[in-house]
């Protein structure tokens, strides 16, 4: 029998991908460090860590520590800044053929206007997408995803400076993440990303002292998979933009899983750094995948979990 030929191609909004697995920012660098590991072009888009105005030194060490099943970070969003980005990392990322999207960060509707602004102008940028876990310094510190508010508000900052695709990364750390969804889609956004970390701590019971300098951290890994997993499900139910699913994916079956749940695409974050190949050994998973199940499009598993009328 002739075999069939897999198409994987997913659309998030206006962007068209040549498979539903991305990088997750922060987890993957600027993509050069992986050049040596992964075929970069083979991915179906990069993310990059987060970008904001100015470059950030991030917190002091130990800012990562192995839990069970997962992780810990507090590296406090350390990056270049964004005219070092356009002007030392941008130039090599351009020289790669699959999509480009930046994340970004700020302490202000400002800040993340103006970023979206400067990015807009640049060559080689296919879209942004936006970390609102961020605490806003007008508001006493509280992060813009902490209200439907807040966030629908630097989702139409972002939206009124770019015409590029707009991805909102929501927070599972609030009651109701599709109530988030509801309003940054309202709002303008293309599509949303869930879920960023989980906030949580480690402690050294012999020091008697917290494993990480900040004392807390967000939580990533499989640990997080099955929260993640049930967020990506209610929100694909919430609204009708594209949701890209991340937490704990290492395998292709979790990709598929998530996609089952309603994910147009997913984010491979913490695997990353214990197997520097994993995004690319999950594309062929899913072609594998959808090879064994006799099917012909990626695009048929969105959505498609069985739940049996309930």
């Amino acid at each position: 029998m002739a075999t069939l030929k897999s198409d994987l191609r997913v659309r998030i909004g206006p962007l068209e991908l040549q498979n539903p697995v991305l990088t997750a920012s922060g987890t993957f660098g600027y993509a050069k460090e992986f050049e040596p590991f992964v075929n970069l072009n083979r991915l179906g888009g990069i993310i990059v860590k987060g970008i904001s105005l100015e470059p950030r030194l991030g917190n002091p060490p130990p800012r990562i520590v192995e839990t069970a099943c997962g992780m810990l970070n507090a590296i406090g969003l350390e990056n270049v800044g964004v005219d070092r980005f356009i002007s030392e990392k941008m130039p090599y990322l351009r020289t790669l053929t699959v999509p480009l999207l930046v994340n970004i960060l700020g302490d202000s509707l400002d800040d993340y206007r103006e970023l979206a602004r400067r990015l807009d102008e640049v060559p080689g940028i296919s879209g942004i997408e936006i970390n609102i876990s961020c605490p806003n310094v007008k508001k006493g510190g509280v992060a813009f995803g902490a209200s439907p508010e807040m966030a629908a508000a630097v989702t139409a900052a972002v939206r009124g400076a770019t015409k590029l695709p707009v991805i909102v990364k929501l927070s599972p750390n609030i009651s109701d993440i599709t109530v988030m969804a509801k309003a940054v889609e309202a709002a303008g956004a293309d599509a949303v990303s869930l879920i960023n970390t989980l906030i949580g701590m480690a402690i050294n019971a012999e020091t008697r002292r917290p494993r990480l300098a900040n004392i807390i951290g967000g939580l990533s890994g499989p640990a997080i998979k099955p929260i993640a997993l049930r967020m990506v499900w209610q929100t694909a139910q919430a609204v009708s933009i594209p949701v890209i699913g991340i937490g704990g994916i290492s395998t292709a079956e979790d990709a598929v899983e998530f996609l089952l749940a309603g994910a147009t695409a997913v984010q491979i974050g913490t695997a990353n750094f214990y197997d520097p190949s994993a995004a690319e050994k999950i594309i062929s998973g899913l072609e594998a995948y959808l090879q064994r199940h006799n099917e012909e499009r990626i695009s048929n598993l969105i959505g498609a979990l069985d739940t049996g009328g309930k």
